[in-house]
Order: C-alpha cells, then structure tokens, then sequence
C-alpha cells in the first residue's frame, strides 16, 4: 500500500499527455476502460483523470483500483456516470482488458528487481493489439507532491515503448533535477556507464548551450535544447509536446544496460 498522497492536479501532465498521445486510440474504442491504479487516500486522481480523458474521449469510462479496501469504501459516495472504485492490485480485477492503465508513485516503494515482473503483469491486462490499433497503454512513473516534476514510461502489450520527462520549466534550474523523479527502472541507474546517466549529461550540456534563449523565456530555452539534443538521442515527439514542458525519448535508448 502506498502513503496515498493526492494532491489535486498532482498528476495533470502525465494525463494531459495521454490524452494527447492516446486520445485517438481510445476513441477507436465505443467503450473504453482506463483503470486508475493506486489512487491513494483520496479519489481526487480518478476524478481529474475522468475530466481529462473525456476531452479527447467522451466515452471513456475510469476505475480506480486500491489495494485498501477502506480506501475504497472512502471513495465510493464519489461514483458517477463513468467512474467507479474498486478493491484490487495489480491483478486488474475487471471483466474486460482496459485500453489504458495508469500507475503513479505506485512501485516507488519496490526493489528494482520487482519492476519487470510487475510491468509484465500489468502489460498482460491491457487491451491487445489488433487491426489499426497498437493496443492498450501502461503509463507508469513517478512525480513530486505537487506535480511540477514527472517521469514517466509509457508502455504497450508487447513491453516498454518511451520515457517522458515533464516539468513546470520555471521552476527547473536544469534538466537534471528531474532525475529524483526517475521511475524505479531507472531511477537506481543514474550513474556514469548508464544510458540514462549520459542522457540527461547531454541535456544539461545542451540546456547550457540554450542559455541565450532563456532572454525570450524558459519555454524557449527547453525548445532549443530538445532540438539540439534530438540530434544525438531518439527523441520521438516535437514542439508541440516541448512546449508543455516536456520531451519523449524512446525506450531503448534510455533502457538499463544488464547487470554483470
């Protein structure tokens, strides 16, 4: 069980972003299922996940999913049209496969080790792949207290796809900060001989490079310095993501290299 922080408008990036990223696959769906994992003390997240989603779904449907059956007694007057709470882990004890699953600060408190194991599990429960749609999405990661700093994996049925980090731009100093915010994947292998160590080395030397930038704001300056490190790393989104505050890099290029 988790501490249960929740903020309101604590995860508002990472649900901007799926909405953006994955609205058109869910409309593809006449109902879709996103499943709130591990909601916390409060069903604020659920909420605000159901107000986000149905902006570029209408017809999405959201559960959330605690492993504190008091939790969930707490958040059952909060049931409307289109949420609901349920008693349950990582199982995913729902009927159908959801075409998306979102697990905030929840593996945060595992060891490292524990992390294929549970994303495996969850990626088993999303929606499959099938004619024009590439599936469900596992969206897990970890963010401060009042969601300025956010990383993320984004994940489909066949296993880990990108890395996004999100941030309030002015409040960074330089990209690096958000490395307390590394997933549990990651967040152990943040030193030298690692891929994800060296990359956010390259964006705090391109975040300097862009310091003349920041005269037209901090918007600007993060702009520069994404373009400049897409040279050298796959980064797979472009402005209009970048100017929110955020950049996505493939999987594989971040991924942590196996140990000896």
């Amino acid at each position: 069980m988790t501490r249960g922080t929740t903020n309101p408008n604590r995860l508002r990036r990472m649900d901007r972003w799926i909405a953006a990223v994955h609205g058109a696959e869910l409309r593809r769906v006449d109902d879709p299922v996103a499943v709130d994992l591990g909601y916390g003390a409060a069903p604020w997240t659920a909420l605000e996940l159901l107000q986000r989603l149905r902006t570029a779904a209408p017809r999405t449907r959201v559960v959330g999913i605690e492993i504190d059956p008091a939790r969930v007694a707490a958040a059952k007057p909060y049931e409307r049209e289109g949420l609901g709470f349920r008693h349950g882990g990582f199982e995913i004890p729902l009927h159908r496969r959801p075409q998306l699953i979102r697990a905030a600060n929840v593996l945060r408190q595992y060891d490292e080790e524990a992390v294929a194991e549970v994303w495996s599990r969850l990626c088993a429960r999303l929606a499959p792949a099938g004619a024009g749609s590439r599936g469900g999405l596992l969206v897990e990661g970890t963010c401060d207290e009042i969601g300025r700093r956010h990383v993320w994996v984004a994940l489909g049925p066949e296993g880990p796809r990108t890395v996004t980090l999100a941030t309030r731009l002015g409040s960074l100093d330089r990209p690096s900060d958000l490395a307390e915010r590394l997933p549990k994947a990651l967040i152990h292998r943040n030193v030298p001989g690692e891929p994800v160590h060296a990359f956010l080395r390259d964006f705090d030397r391109a975040w300097a490079a862009a310091a003349p930038y920041a005269s037209y704001g901090a918007r600007q300056r993060w702009i520069r310095a994404v373009r400049d490190l897409a040279a050298d790393w796959p980064v797979v989104d472009g402005a209009a993501r970048w100017r929110q505050g955020e950049v996505t890099v493939r999987w594989d290029a971040l991924a942590p290299l196996p140990r000896p």
